[in-house]
C-alpha cells in the first residue's frame, strides 16, 4: 500500500511538473505572440533627426546622416527668368538602426516636409506620396522613383534640364515602404544591424536642412521563442521531467525484476519451508496442518495490530516454523494418547530448545528463532523454557502464543476432541494476563467473535 502511495504521488509531482511545463511554454507563446503582433511608433523632429546617435538595446533609432558630396542648381520655379542656382542638393541616409537582440519584422516611416522641397531619387523602397490641393490631399504609390515616369503618375513634379522632380510642399509628405527583394533586402532588420534607405532633395540654398524634415517612424519586431525566459524554464522543467522519468521507468523495471524474482525466492521458500514443516506434521495426524493455521492466525493477529507487509510475511515464517524442534521427538510420545510421564513431558517440552538450535544458523530471517524457542513461554513467567515473563517475552513469541493454543484448543488431538468455541473464548479469556498477552487475547477474541480467522480446521467433531 505505501508503494501504490509513492507510486500515486510520484505521479502527482511528473504531472504536475509537465504541467507547469506547458504552462511555461503556453506563457511564452503567448508572450512571444503579444509583443510581436504590437505596433512600435517613434518620432524624430527636425533636429533630433540629424543627431548622430548610440545604439538603443531596447528600442531602434532613425539618423538622417547627408552625404559630403552636393551640387547646385538653378531652378525657375515661377517662370521669372532666374538662371542663378538658387537650390541645392542633397543626398541623405536615413540609418534605421536595430540595437536590440531582436529582429525588426517590418517598418514604414513617413516623412513630412517642412519646407519645399523636390525629389529625384530614393532608394530602395516604394514612396506613397501625398500632396495637398484645393480639393484635399492627392495620393500616388510609386514603386521606385529612380524609374520615375511622369506620364505614368499624376503627381505634381518640376522638370528642370530633362530632370523630373517631385514636389514636396510644406506639409506634404510621404510613406517609405521597404523593399523585401533579394537584391536589396531592408527587412526585416537583424538584431545588432541597420538598413538605410536614401533619398536625393532639392532645398532652396539659405534654408537648413534641419528644418526642411521630421520623421515619424512604425514597425514590429520579430521576437523570438529562446529570448523568453519562460522559454528556458520550460525546457529546463521538461529537460528534469524527461530526466526524473527516465530514471523512474529504469528503476521500476528494476523493481519489478527484484519484485518477480523476490516472489520466485518466496515461492522456493515457501515450498521448502512447507515441506520440512511436513515432515514435522507427518510426525503426528492430528496435528497435520497445525503449522501453517499457527502461521496465517499470527499473521492476522500482526495485521490487526498494524504491522506492514515485510513484517507480516516475516512473521508468518517464524510462525510457521515454531514447532520445527518437534523433529526430535519420538513419533511414539507425541503420539501417545495416556497422559505423559514427567520424563517424556520433559521430553516433549525440549522441542522449544531443539527448535532454537536448529533455527541458529537460519541467518536470512530475523528472529526466526525466538518463535520456536519461545512460544510455550507464559506472560506470567510459569512458561517454558527459561520462565520468561511479560515484556521480557519477545513479541512474536507472545503472538505464536496465543495463536498456536487457539488451533490446539480448535483441533483434535490424540488425547481429547477440539473444543467448542465458547469454551475457547472461555479459556483465552481466563488466559489473560497469565497464559497470554492481554492485548493479543483481546485481538484473539475480536477475530473469533467477528468469524476473522482463516483456514480453521474442518468441524470433525461435535461442538458442545
Amino acid at each position: 500500500m505505501r508503494w501504490r502511495s509513492n507510486k500515486k504521488q510520484i505521479i502527482r509531482l511528473y504531472l504536475a511538473v509537465i504541467g507547469v511545463a506547458v504552462l511555461c511554454m503556453l506563457i511564452s507563446l503567448i508572450r512571444t505572440g503579444t509583443y510581436n503582433a504590437k505596433r512600435h511608433t517613434a518620432s524624430f523632429s527636425e533636429a533630433d533627426l540629424f543627431t548622430a546617435k548610440e545604439p538603443n538595446k531596447k528600442d531602434i533609432t532613425v539618423t538622417a546622416n547627408v552625404r559630403d558630396s552636393t551640387w547646385t542648381k538653378a531652378l525657375d520655379i515661377n517662370n521669372e527668368g532666374i538662371t542663378e542656382h538658387n537650390f541645392q542638393a542633397y543626398t541623405i541616409d536615413f540609418l534605421i538602426d536595430n540595437g536590440t537582440k531582436n529582429n525588426v519584422k517590418d517598418f514604414t516611416f513617413k516623412l513630412t516636409f517642412n519646407k519645399n522641397t523636390y525629389l529625384i531619387s530614393a532608394w530602395n523602397g516604394s514612396l506613397e506620396i501625398h500632396q495637398a490641393t484645393d480639393n484635399g490631399e492627392f495620393v500616388d504609390l510609386i514603386p521606385d522613383l529612380r524609374e520615375f515616369k511622369p506620364a505614368d503618375h499624376a503627381v505634381e513634379i518640376f522638370s528642370s534640364e530633362g530632370e523630373n522632380m517631385v514636389t514636396m510642399k510644406p506639409g506634404d509628405y510621404l510613406i517609405y515602404y521597404p523593399s523585401s527583394s533579394v537584391n536589396a533586402v531592408e527587412i526585416p532588420i537583424s538584431a545588432h544591424t541597420a538598413s538605410t534607405p536614401g533619398f536625393i532633395m532639392y532645398l532652396k540654398i539659405g534654408e537648413k536642412l534641419e528644418d526642411a524634415l521630421s520623421l515619424d517612424i512604425e514597425y514590429s519586431f520579430q521576437k523570438k521563442l529562446v529570448s523568453d525566459p519562460f522559454f528556458w524554464i520550460s525546457i529546463v522543467l521538461t529537460f528534469i521531467w524527461l530526466v526524473a522519468l527516465t530514471i523512474y521507468l529504469l528503476t521500476s523495471m528494476q523493481l519489478k525484476k527484484y519484485k518477480e524474482r523476490h516472489e520466485r525466492d518466496n515461492v522456493i521458500i515457501n515450498d521448502s519451508m512447507n515441506t520440512f514443516i511436513s515432515f514435522i506434521d507427518a510426525k503426528d495426524p492430528y496435528t497435520n496442518g497445525h503449522s501453517i493455521r499457527v502461521a496465517k492466525y499470527s499473521r492476522r493477529i500482526a495485521e490487526e495490530l498494524g504491522f506492514g507487509k515485510e513484517d507480516l510475511e516475516r512473521i508468518y515464517y517464524v510462525a510457521l516454523l515454531h514447532d520445527c524442534g518437534k523433529i526430535g521427538i519420538p513419533d511414539n510420545i507425541l503420539a501417545k494418547p495416556e497422559k505423559l510421564t514427567d520424563e517424556e513431558f520433559e521430553i516433549i517440552k525440549s522441542h522449544t530448545v531443539r527448535g532454537g538450535a536448529i533455527l541458529s544458523n537460519f541467518k536470512s530471517l530475523k528472529n526466526v528463532g525466538e518463535g520456536a524457542l519461545y512460544h510455550h513461554e507464559r506472560y506470567d513467567g510459569k512458561g517454558y523454557p527459561e520462565g520468561k515473563a511479560g515484556t521480557d517475552i519477545p513479541f512474536i513469541a507472545r503472538i505464536i502464543c496465543v495463536a498456536d493454543s487457539y488451533d490446539a484448543m480448535n483441533s483434535d488431538r490424540v488425547y481429547r476432541k477440539k473444543l467448542s468455541k465458547q469454551r475457547i473464548v472461555e479459556e483465552i479469556r481466563n488466559g489473560k494476563g497469565k497464559q497470554f498477552d492481554p492485548t493479543i487475547a483481546d485481538i484473539m477474541l475480536n477475530l473469533i467473535k467477528h468469524n476473522k480467522l482463516d483456514d480453521e480446521p474442518k468441524k470433525d467433531s461435535e461442538e458442545t
